[in-house]
């Protein structure tokens, strides 16, 4: 099993998470409280970059979901990036792909974002 490790920075679109390792019941509590934590202003975009993502469970999912809550509260959009295929395909199954925005790569979503501005 991977650790997960959550990585933040700032983009001039707003927070990028990048997200690595195992996102699972052991570990979504984690990604939860550094989310809660966050402030992203109305009108920005918090990306969630799952490019080193190894494995995600239906906890994990539940905690992405919280992430794009937490961001509609604040009045942000949410985007997940570079989702691995069998992430991607989770995703797929339960049509949540309907409901994030998914991008190719960070650069895409970031673009994305401050195009719409």
């Amino acid at each position: 099993m991977s650790p997960l490790t959550i990585t933040a920075q700032d983009a001039a679109t707003g927070p990028v998470l990048e997200i690595t390792g195992n996102l699972d019941y052991a570990t979504a509590p984690e990604l939860r409280k550094i989310v809660n934590g966050l402030t992203v202003a109305a009108g920005q975009l918090l990306v969630l970059d799952l490019a080193g993502l190894d494995f995600c469970d239906s906890s994990g999912i539940s905690a992405l979901l919280s992430a794009r809550s937490l961001a509609i509260e604040q009045g942000a959009g949410t985007a997940l990036a570079a989702v691995p295929a069998n992430t991607a395909r989770i995703l797929r199954t339960v049509g949540l792909d309907r409901v994030f925005t998914i991008h190719p790569d960070v650069s895409a979503a970031t673009a994305r974002s401050a195009a719409a501005r």
